[in-house]
């Protein structure tokens, strides 16, 4: 691994464990404000709003100037949301603009892995820099759940700072130095010397463009296989967010604080797959990690019947390392595909799309349950078992797949 690389991996650790942090310390404002349930997974659908509306065009304006100029321009934007929810604007407003940095970020932070190094060291490249982004997440989680306790953050107001009277305050101001740090090392990344295509000013031309790479992408494939999955994945893992909250409530009596950590430990988990991935499976065997995405549905409806701390962490560890092992070849394997189908900029762009569409529709989905009165073992259930009814439909799709390539190989064969 080159330098540049630990240098990309130390600013996407600073940004993703500041994304994070802002998660709970919005919830705990929505809190605050005594807002309904249903807010708390809207604050995701916010979020992620943007990288559904803007995938026909962050996309190419990765791919319109060098990756790290780009990562700055976003985090310079997420710092301005952190700065909106300081100055008391509202949480799922403020977040939004978060996501539209965010959107922007995505396609630069992983089309430079193409761009910097070869495509052997991609699913090692996908595992550390997962891992490192799950362990943010367990720290942003972890400093998250420690801000918005009253005992932690009192010893900074006696200090009667200027423009720091409240809890909140105090937490979204330290979740903003995390964001410049981001920021900062971004200036440290290296230029790749790859070629830059200028930016279309047409927006229906752009509109065509991500069109057809949208089509592209979903016509191939091993890549409509790895986006199916990754698709799948990160909509059931920001739902699997907000569930672990209301189930470590529900069956283990914790309050926010201490239940953000529960979902700081499937992060653990996370990272462990991620490493253990990077480790164990090559870009050419990524395939047949998809049985593992069925039995990490199966094993999520485990959790209703968990009323132990111990047994839930336990738990908590095994579907987090079950999700790391299996999306982080899958991760690999659909930026391989999108860089040689149609540059690292405008692949990550469709991924993020379908990927932030799922996430949309399963917070969506989610939010109307709760709305609903949906009791959390309910969902819960429900969760699992179409998570591992997708997962086995995309690995029967798979199946077909390898057999029309068999059948036209073997024609071609007796052509010759």
């Amino acid at each position: 691994m080159t330098p540049g690389f630990y240098i990309i991996m130390a600013a996407q650790f600073f940004s993703a464990l500041a994304d994070s942090a802002l998660l709970i310390g919005a919830i705990a404002i929505l809190r605050d404000m005594q807002a309904p349930d249903a807010f708390e997974p809207l604050l995701k659908m916010f979020f992620t709003v943007s990288y559904v509306v803007l995938a026909p065009f962050v996309g190419a304006f990765a791919d319109s100037m060098p990756k790290w100029r780009v990562m700055l321009f976003s985090n310079a934007i997420k710092v301005l949301g952190c700065a909106m929810m300081f100055s008391g604007l509202h949480p799922l407003a403020a977040y939004a603009v978060v996501g539209l940095g965010a959107a922007a970020y995505s396609p630069a932070k992983y089309g430079i892995l193409t761009e910097l190094l070869p495509h052997r060291l991609l699913v090692v490249a996908n595992g550390w820099i997962e891992g490192l982004t799950v362990a943010a997440i367990v720290f942003g989680t972890l400093i998250g759940g420690a801000l918005i306790q009253p005992g932690v953050t009192e010893p900074v107001l006696t200090l009667n700072l200027p423009l720091l009277k409240t809890p909140a305050e105090v937490a979204i101001a330290v979740i903003g130095l995390f964001y410049l740090a981001a920021a900062l090392l971004n200036l440290k990344i290296p230029d790749t010397g790859v070629d830059h295509k200028p930016l279309h000013n047409n927006t229906a031309y752009l509109l065509r463009e991500f069109e057809h790479c949208l089509k592209l992408l979903w016509r191939d494939k091993l890549g409509q296989i790895s986006l199916s999955v990754t698709t799948l994945f990160w909509g059931a893992s920001a739902t699997l967010q907000f569930i672990v909250i209301k189930w470590a409530e529900a069956n283990l009596s914790l309050d926010l604080s201490k239940a953000s950590m529960v979902q700081g430990v499937v992060a653990v988990g996370v990272a462990v797959g991620s490493v253990l991935a990077a480790r164990l499976i090559s870009l050419r065997k990524s395939v047949r990690v998809i049985a593992l995405g069925i039995v990490m549905g199966l094993v999520v409806n485990v959790m209703i019947f968990v009323h132990d701390t111990h047994v839930a962490m336990g738990l908590m560890i095994a579907v987090g390392a079950l999700a790391g092992f299996f999306v982080v070849p899958m991760n690999a394997l659909l930026q391989h595909r999108g860089h040689i189908l149609m540059g690292a900029g405008h692949s990550i762009a469709v991924q993020n799309f379908n990927e932030n569409l799922s996430i949309l529709a399963m917070t969506g989905l989610y939010a109307l349950l709760i709305w609903g009165g949906l009791s959390i073992h309910a969902i819960i259930a429900l969760f699992g078992l179409f998570l591992a009814g997708a997962m086995y439909l995309v690995k029967r799709r798979h199946e077909t797949n390898q057999r029309e390539h068999d059948a036209v190989a073997q024609l071609d064969d007796r052509i010759c």
